[in-house]
């Protein structure tokens, strides 16, 4: 069984963006909803009050699957280089717990050096699933801020 200290997700992604445009589409609920979830998933409802303290809620629907949630709390924001909230399934598996995410930026050249950690998780197959989908989401932000015309 693996230690707790290895129930975390670590990835890095460079995006073709500003910190600054990169920072708005992880708090941003119209820019939030056209990338987060993995491939072919939809997220029809997303509210955020981003302030410490304030809440956020993401309504998401797999392709052929049942509307479920994910909610949690900032903890803390600092424009346009960190985000840390709360994460949480309400509609939890047995095996979640309320998980802390944290986004950090960092400009490199052109581009934006996007950091996920989030953990500690219960069990290796929650772990999985949270790196299977983070990846899927990042790569969904990628090719949005990839599109030729106006930023996001």
């Amino acid at each position: 069984m693996a230690s707790s200290d290895e129930l975390t997700v670590h990835i890095e992604r460079a995006l073709p963006a500003s910190r600054s445009l990169v920072f708005a589409a992880h708090t941003e609920p119209r820019q939030l909803a056209e990338w987060w979830g993995p491939k072919g998933f939809v997220a029809p409802s997303v509210d955020v009050d981003l302030r410490v303290g304030g809440s956020y809620r993401i309504a998401m629907q797999p392709p052929d699957g049942v509307l479920f949630h994910l909610s949690g709390k900032f903890l803390v924001i600092e424009p346009p280089s960190r985000l840390v909230y709360t994460f949480r399934w309400n509609e939890p598996d047995p095996d979640d717990r309320e998980t802390v995410v944290t986004i950090s930026l960092e400009d490199a050249d052109d581009s934006t050096v996007l950091t996920v950690d989030q953990g500690h998780f219960a069990t290796e197959a929650r772990r999985s699933l949270h790196r299977q989908g983070w990846t899927e989401s990042l790569d969904r932000l990628q090719d949005l801020l990839s599109r030729p015309g106006p930023a996001p």
